[in-house]
């Protein structure tokens, strides 16, 4: 499975991922980093079929509306450490490769894991 962290979360996400033998980037990889907008980002989502990983709802508001991007794990644990965030998104990572064979909008807290679509 292929992930674009976006630039709310720290970059150490990409590096535990591909610990695991995923494929995934940060926006600080992209040429415009931390600045590249949602629609870039959408737009190579779409093409590369990367899965956005953000805290930012407008990715929200985008997929329901526009269909973009890809596929979508939204972040809604509000503030914790790091590590924390890290352990969180990469402990069900198998199940997550599992729920996005059949679904695109997945939403992650401290106690759930929500399917939208």
């Amino acid at each position: 499975m292929k992930f674009l962290v976006d630039a709310q979360l720290p970059r150490r996400l990409v590096y535990r991922l591909r610990d695991t033998g995923c494929s995934a980037i940060h926006t600080l990889d992209l040429p415009q980093g931390n600045r590249t907008q949602d629609d870039e980002l959408n737009a190579l989502s779409i093409r590369e079929q990367w899965v956005v990983i953000s805290k930012d709802r407008d990715f929200v508001d985008s997929f329901l509306l526009q269909g973009k991007p890809y596929k979508l794990l939204l972040i809604t644990t509000g503030n914790i450490a790091n590590t924390a965030l890290e352990t969180l998104v990469v402990a069900p990572l198998e199940e997550f490769i599992i729920l996005f064979e059949k679904h695109h909008f997945i939403e992650l807290n401290t106690t759930a894991i929500i399917i939208h679509i």
